[in-house]
């Protein structure tokens, strides 16, 4: 009897909980459960919106694409309504927003807080009309990608040549190529799948995600760029809600959900992404793994042979109306300025 009344006390309980909220926001994201963007950013920003909403906001995280559905969908799947909020990266689908592409250009990253920090600036400056179909709570960037190699490390541009790589996003495999290797787009759930079997023999990411994917048995080298723990490239994140969805909120949730979004949800992840990346990076120091860095006084080569991806996103901004030449050095300008904080 006593274990009947404490199941019933306890069911009641959990339909008293659910029928408090008002709001269910479903979440809906491409990478695992242990993955540092789920258990680093989107659960603190579960319970930081739900208990300040006092439970009338209920936070459902679905991971791995268990909606349904493809990576490349998730930013539609926001905008539609097919669920109320979405993480994914903007180069998933290219050439769609042509100018958030300018931190996804070669040598326009640092670290995770660093590329955060200006992107938070230049969306407030240039990307309006790119996000204007959703409701954007975070634009971020992890730490800058490496090369994560099958066989042997990339110590120079001749052992990128005929070297099947990874690219993250339009604007590296156009940098990739033009640096003698064979770009290979593809989201990054597929990344292990396709280096087991020999489809790449590398890829472009950064450390955090290493262990999440289950490829840390899979590569056996790692090369950084310019610096220890440097990286050539990054992708442009989204975290953004359905804009139907935020308008239909009172007042005093639309609060609780822009006092957790922006510079502040930008933190954060900034914060997290590189905390993981230095723990992650870590772990293949301590076990021996085979590292190098290809020094900042070697890779002027590297930056010639990929001005022209950089001169091609400035020609193609100018052709459409904006001048490409001031937001990339504006862009940079603010990279630089977040570097210096």
């Amino acid at each position: 009897m006593k274990t009947l009344l404490a199941a019933t006390a306890a069911t009641l309980a959990l339909t008293a909980s659910a029928s408090a909220a008002d709001v269910t926001l479903r979440v809906h994201h491409f990478l695992s459960a242990d993955a540092p963007m789920h258990t680093e950013v989107l659960v603190p920003w579960e319970k930081a919106v739900e208990e300040q909403s006092g439970g009338r906001i209920d936070v459902q995280i679905f991971p791995s694409m268990q909606l349904g559905g493809k990576p490349p969908q998730l930013f539609d799947q926001a905008r539609d309504g097919i669920v109320d909020v979405s993480w994914t990266l903007l180069g998933y689908t290219p050439g769609r927003f042509p100018l958030a592409e300018v931190f996804e250009l070669p040598f326009m990253s640092g670290t995770a807080a660093q590329t955060t920090a200006a992107l938070q600036q230049f969306q407030a400056k240039y990307l309006g009309d790119e996000m204007r179909q959703v409701h954007p709570l975070l634009l971020h960037a992890p730490a800058g990608y490496k090369f994560h190699m099958t066989g042997e490390p990339i110590d120079s541009l001749d052992d990128l040549k005929g070297k099947k790589i990874r690219a993250p996003s339009r604007a590296m495999t156009e940098a990739l190529n033009a640096l003698g290797a064979t770009a290979v787009g593809m989201p990054v759930p597929e990344v292990a799948q396709a280096l087991t079997t020999g489809v790449i023999d590398g890829a472009q990411i950064p450390w955090e995600v290493v262990g999440s994917l289950r490829v840390e048995e899979i590569t056996k080298s790692h090369s950084e760029i310019g610096s220890e723990n440097g990286g050539m490239s990054t992708s442009v994140m989204a975290l953004v809600m359905n804009r139907a969805k935020y308008d239909s909120l009172p007042d005093d949730l639309k609060k609780v959900i822009d006092d957790n979004s922006g510079a502040k949800l930008a933190a954060l992840a900034g914060e997290a992404f590189d905390r993981v990346e230095a723990e992650e990076r870590q772990k293949y120091v301590t076990a021996g793994a085979a590292i190098n860095v290809i020094p900042e006084a070697e890779l002027q080569p590297w930056r010639d042979a990929t001005q022209p991806v950089l001169d091609a996103w400035v020609k193609q901004t100018t052709d459409a109306g904006q001048d490409g030449q001031a937001m990339l050095d504006d862009a940079k300008a603010m990279l630089a300025a977040a570097g210096a904080k």
